[in-house]
Parts: C-alpha cells; structure tokens; sequence
C-alpha cells in the first residue's frame, strides 16, 4: 500500500488502451454498474467506480452533477498498478490543489486498488472516493483484494465469451466461402444442389410449385477460344448480373457446371418460370457486351423443369430434366429456350 502518486501532473490528460474496448458494451457496462454499487456497500463510500481508463459520461448526468465531478476527478488520474491509499487528499502534495479537491465535491479520500488481465498487466482500477477522511482497515484491505479478484475473474470470463463469438463468426465465414463461387459469388455445385433439396422439402409441405432454370451463355465457348479465359470469366460475370436483376431476392442462383448456371425458383408454376426465362433472355440478348473494346452480342440457351408437371420427381431427377432441356435447346442453336414436358415434345422458343 502506497500515498504516492509519481509523476503525476493534476493537469495530466490521460489517454489508455486498455485492449478491452471491445468489451465496453451496453452489457458489459451493465455488470460494471453492478460491481460499483456492490463496492459502495462493502466500503461504504461517497462513489465507486471500476475504471479502465475512462468513467465520465457513463452516468448520463451533466458535468456539473457530483457524480459527473467525481468522475472527471477519476479520469485526471492515471491507471497504476500501486494499492493507493490516501486518507486526506487536502494535505497531498500532488492533489492537494486539485479543483474537485479544492472546490466542489470537496473530495478527501482516495483509493485505486489494480485490476489485472490474463496477461497479468494492469487494465484497470478498482477507485473508492468520499467526503471526509478516513483510514481504509486492514479487514477492507482483504475485502478490496477479494473484490478485485472476482472482477478480474469476470473480465477473463467475459475475454472467453468474446473469442467464442469471434470463432463462430470465422467457423461461419468460412462455411459460407466454402458454398461461395470464388468468380462469380454465386452459390456452387453443392450449396445450389443442397438449396433445391431444402426449398423442394418446403414447396411440398406448403403446396406448392418449385421450377428449375438452367442457363448456358451461347456465345462463351467462341470467346474462350479467341481472348481467354479471363474475358469468358468476365462475361460469366456479367451474365450473372444481368439474371439476379430478373430474379425474386430469395431465387437462389448457383454455378453448377464451368459454364451453366442454375437457378432455383420455389413457388413457381411451369408458367411462371418460363415468364422468367424469357425475362432473362431478353436481357441478356438487348444488352451488347463490349469485350476486348469489341461490342458483342451475347444470347442464351435454356433448359427449365418444373414439379407441377413433374409433381413425383425428386431432386436429382429434376436436374436431370432441366440438363437434357438445356441440351435440347443447344442442339436446337442459340437463343433457345426449352421446357421439359412429360409426354409432350419439347417446347422451343
């Protein structure tokens, strides 16, 4: 226990980073509010306060108000990692002319008692504060000790909680990347495949309609052959963008093949996906690519299925149904739109 303050200035502006300001939250600041109001009943003080380098503001009062005062008084003090006890702060060399000290709250008794990380450096302090002097017993010695500890223990409780939802975070992250089209942020062959799965489990217990819609880029083999595989994978991209901007926000779009993209339509009847289809097909025909500073127009081929013609056909069947759709209508030559119809030859648009 130490009445010292080295080096201190009462003009001294602190400034700390303590590493536990992503802790500071409304909760966090919850359990601190509860610490505090423990600590004026164990040491029977005018105010306590568990700082990590800043307390003002944090009652919502004015800066006139004597809590708001007694908190300026904290925070003009640096963090030590010394038991200080200063029973008379009207006779303390360094604080003695100190302004809450001299004038309004008047304040005489100080305490800051460290509280440590798991590290073991100091992050904060335990500070007691009142209006008449006052000896701190050696029982209240042990009981601030004690005190310190349990809020340490917290604070390494609550660093524990942190980096577990910060693990979760990163686990799903990275799920995520793992179902994520690197090129074209699209769903891949697994997530889209695992979506159809999900939204046909869905369409069937509400009664309803799921359509499939494979889309083949005529015009991208051509491209590949002649510039690259850079500017296939730049019109691979815009082709993407051209179908979300045709597509409900909840259709889910994935790549499925290098170049076919599929999309995944719950709730809609054979009649409906073709609307779309042809959506996306006017789009992507009315909008001229410039590749290589050359315009080029760019068209599709299409196959689509839909379960309210194929009401007992499971997942794999019907992307099954949609892939021969798709090769029907490339065999029939670009710009070709063909439905999967049991019983019924194909029909091309």
């Amino acid at each position: 226990m130490t009445t010292s303050l080295e080096g201190f200035s009462a003009t001294t502006s602190l400034v700390v980073n303590t590493g536990f300001e992503r802790m500071l939250t409304e909760k966090f600041d919850v359990k601190i509010g509860r610490f505090e109001r423990l600590g004026l009943q164990l040491f029977s003080v005018a105010n306590c306060f568990v700082t990590f380098g800043h307390v003002s503001g944090r009652s919502g009062g004015s800066g006139r108000s004597i809590t708001e005062m007694e908190a300026s008084f904290s925070d003009s003090l640096p963090l030590s990692d010394e038991f200080l006890v200063i029973s008379d702060l009207s006779a303390h060399s360094l604080l003695a002319e100190h302004r809450h000290v001299m004038g309004d709250p008047f304040i005489r008794f100080y305490v800051s008692y460290p509280i440590y990380g798991q590290d073991a450096k100091l992050v904060g302090c335990i500070r007691l504060l009142d209006y008449q002097t006052r000896e701190l017993t050696e029982n209240q010695h042990l009981l601030l000790a004690d005190f310190a500890t349990i809020i340490e223990r917290e604070l390494a409780l609550g660093v524990i909680y942190q980096n577990q939802i910060e693990l979760v975070k990163q686990n799903r992250n990275l799920k995520r990347e793992s179902l994520i089209d690197p090129l074209l942020g699209t769903w891949n062959k697994v997530a889209i495949a695992r979506s159809l799965k999900i939204e046909m489990e869905r369409c069937v217990k509400a009664q309803k309609p799921l359509s499939l819609l494979f889309v083949y880029p005529d015009q991208i083999d051509d491209l590949r052959a002649v510039y690259g595989a850079a500017s296939s994978d730049q019109l691979l991209i815009r082709t993407v963008s051209r179908i979300r901007s045709c597509i409900r926000p909840f259709d889910a779009l994935g790549r499925f093949g290098s170049d076919q993209l599929l999309i995944v339509l719950p709730g809609a009847s054979h009649l409906v996906v073709m609307a779309v289809t042809e959506r996306i097909r006017l789009a992507i025909m009315t909008h001229p690519e410039m590749i290589e500073n050359v315009e080029t127009a760019m068209t599709i081929c299409a196959g689509v299925v839909s379960t309210d013609t194929y009401p007992d056909a499971d997942p794999e069947m019907l992307i099954s149904l949609a892939e021969k759709a798709l090769l029907s209508a490339r065999s029939a030559g670009n710009n070709t739109v063909v439905q999967a119809m049991p019983g019924q030859p194909d029909l091309i648009i």
